[in-house]
């Protein structure tokens, strides 16, 4: 019998000195902009996978601060079924766009684009309602 599981993923909420996040315009399908994150590597643990991930996208050297919360509706990727894990961490400095990131760029709540994958405009949100009550 083989078995089909949901595949874990990290995806990282960067806030930048400016007071704003920084997201990436993803190379590969589905195109977009997109939080930073991607796959979680066997034997890697979902915290290491999010500073890596965060690095090899945008440069940044990250510090996590918080565990937002995990998505796992199965038609969240219309790839695969994903399982995220989201962090948010912080970061000095601007970001340089690597990896599988065509462009990265610093956004806040009114400003974020209209071409967003995934469910990140979601979490997006559902982070900044979190901001509001702290």
């Amino acid at each position: 019998m083989k078995y089909k599981n949901p595949l874990p993923t990290v995806d990282i909420i960067i806030e930048n000195d400016s007071g704003g996040i920084v997201l990436i315009k993803r190379k590969n399908r589905p195109h977009g902009w997109a939080l930073p994150g991607g796959f979680v590597d066997y034997g890697e643990s979902l915290e290491n996978a999010a500073i890596r991930e965060a690095k090899e996208e945008t440069s940044l050297c990250v510090t996590l601060i918080h565990q937002l919360h995990t998505y796992s509706d199965p038609s969240r990727d219309s790839r695969h079924h994903t399982i995220t894990t989201v962090y948010v961490g912080k970061a000095s400095g601007r970001p340089r766009a690597a990896d599988d990131a065509a462009e990265a760029a610093i956004f806040d709540e009114t400003s974020l684009p209209d071409n967003m994958a995934f469910d990140h405009r979601e979490i997006i949100k559902d982070y900044y309602k979190w901001k509001k009550s702290c």
